[in-house]
């Protein structure tokens, strides 16, 4: 039953935060827009009560419980971006906005984007295992927890294959065509 709640919060998620944009772009309803958009932190309030909930019931934690706490590491580390994103393309769209930003793609620049991302990586890494560490000791029974005490291994390997992306940017960084490590324009935009 977990794992129906954390689909059916993800869902909420895009179905709060689409409700959001469009109420604030195409229907220009601003202020019923930003009430939607700061409703989108309560999806993850609502699966945090609900395994909370789970565990306090008595239930043996089990791959769902560990799942929902890398969800909810992952969602308050990249939510925040997630919605700048969908605004920046709605505002585009739907208020003669600038064009949405997109990532760097050469030198540099590129390698600092992909630390910054290692970075909320790594942030949604130590919340989702605060998480677990809380539920196991919530429990306080080592039998029903020992699902969860695998999930930090997992989150740790996962934070491990992210680092590739920084690393290897920072060893060998992008170039564009004709070898230079960044085109002129990426060189002189200011951040």
């Amino acid at each position: 039953m977990l794992v129906g709640i954390i689909a059916a919060c993800e869902i909420g998620f895009w179905v709060v935060l689409a409700a959001g944009l469009v109420a604030r772009y195409p229907l220009r309803m601003r202020r019923t827009g930003a009430a939607l958009l700061l409703g989108v932190p309560l999806v993850d309030l609502v699966l945090l009560v609900a395994t909370v909930a789970d565990l306090r019931g008595g239930a043996t934690a089990g791959f769902a419980h560990g799942l929902a706490a890398a969800y909810l590491g992952y969602s308050v580390a990249f939510g925040h971006g997630m919605v700048r994103w969908a605004d920046e393309r709605f505002a585009h769209r739907f208020a003669g906005g600038p064009p949405p930003r997109r990532k760097p793609r050469y030198g540099w620049a590129r390698t600092r984007y992909e630390w910054v991302e290692f970075g909320k990586a790594a942030v949604a890494t130590a919340i989702g295992c605060a998480l677990l560490l809380a539920m196991i000791a919530l429990v306080g029974d080592a039998d029903r927890t020992a699902a969860l005490t695998g999930w930090t291994a997992r989150l740790g390997l996962v934070l491990a294959i992210w680092s590739l992306w920084p690393i290897t940017h920072t060893l060998w960084p992008s170039k564009t065509k004709d070898g230079a490590a960044s085109p002129p324009a990426e060189r002189a935009r200011p951040r």
